[in-house]
């Protein structure tokens, strides 16, 4: 069962620009789902919609199969939402901000839950501040409080960790980890590409308001991720017409240090290393040193979106 199904949606603003062309995305229930794209991508207007701040200029939105544009209060009821605008009232404390958010949300506040996010995302020691006295790192920790305070089946993170520390960071991640483990599907858009692999287990690319890829995080790497084979040397090497015959099929890349040679899959799905391996030290001898690089996300999503843009 999706927890969100995302189809056909266009939005084009009045000064003609069209910040979505035809986006269809399904974010599997239970899942740790990354939003990526590059600035500009559309990323902001497809949270808007979901945050019923912005409408689309057409398509449709399912959140656990209700309409979302049809049925507005069922579905707000089951959505937190985490913005990249810190915005409060200046004088209220952070459990009385939260409070009030619950019942905007039609909950009668659970100060038992209320005080377990305060001691989860550390601000317990902050309580009886008013929000203008918190930091900023605070303010947003505060942020992802409000998004979470009706226990929502959906919580949507738009950039929750800009500006908090390292650490704290980690803790948070462990806290929502919990969360999704519990049930919470959770929507992630981060310029974190790291924290993006290490958390999601789905994946979708966006670029000029298009999808480029949407599919599990492990799948995607495995089907456009590269891996590539350094084989240093102390001496300067060079390819002969033959050589570069030979070793094609890994694509040779040569530098003052050696040689660079991109692995591919066998037909049996293994790596072809030591094929390359031996073909290189045919040419080249024993090298003093080699290793094996394989690609990150960040990699896969600087081919994918610099591919599309070009």
């Amino acid at each position: 069962m999706s927890a969100l199904e995302i189809r056909d949606l266009n939005k084009i603003y009045g000064n003609g620009n069209r910040a979505l062309h035809d986006v269809s995305l399904s974010v599997p229930k239970g899942s740790f789902f990354a939003l990526l794209g590059p600035n500009g991508a559309g990323k902001s207007t497809l949270i808007n919609i979901l945050a019923d701040t912005v409408r689309p200029s057409s398509g449709s939105v399912h959140l656990l199969e209700h309409n979302l544009f049809t049925e507005r209060a069922w579905c707000k009821r089951r959505i937190g939402v985490v913005p990249q605008e810190v915005a409060f009232d200046p004088f209220f404390t952070p459990r009385e901000v939260l409070a009030f958010t619950a019942g905007l949300f039609g909950c009668k506040a659970d100060y038992g839950w209320i005080d377990e996010l305060l001691q989860r995302l550390e601000l317990s020691a902050h309580v009886g501040k008013n929000t203008r006295q918190l930091s900023g790192g605070m303010r947003r920790r505060l942020l992802v409080a409000q998004a979470l305070v009706h226990k929502p089946e959906l919580v949507i993170l738009d950039e929750p960790t800009a500006g908090v520390d390292v650490e704290l960071r980690r803790r948070l991640w462990e806290f929502m980890r919990e969360l999704n483990a519990a049930g919470t599907t959770i929507l992630l858009t981060t310029h974190y590409l790291d924290e993006a692999e290490e958390l999601c287990d789905h994946v979708a690319i966006i670029d000029q308001g298009t999808v480029v890829t949407a599919q599990p995080m492990r799948d995607l790497m495995q089907a456009v991720a590269s891996s590539y084979l350094w084989m240093h040397y102390d001496k300067k090497l060079s390819l002969s017409d033959a050589d570069g015959l030979a070793l094609a099929a890994f694509k040779p890349r040569l530098n003052d240090e050696g040689v660079c040679l991109e692995l591919g899959k066998q037909s049996d799905g293994q790596s072809t290393f030591h094929i390359a391996y031996e073909a290189a030290v045919s040419r080249f001898g024993p090298p003093l040193d080699a290793g094996v690089r394989s690609e990150d996300l960040e990699d896969v999503f600087l081919r994918l979106t610099q591919k599309d843009s070009q």
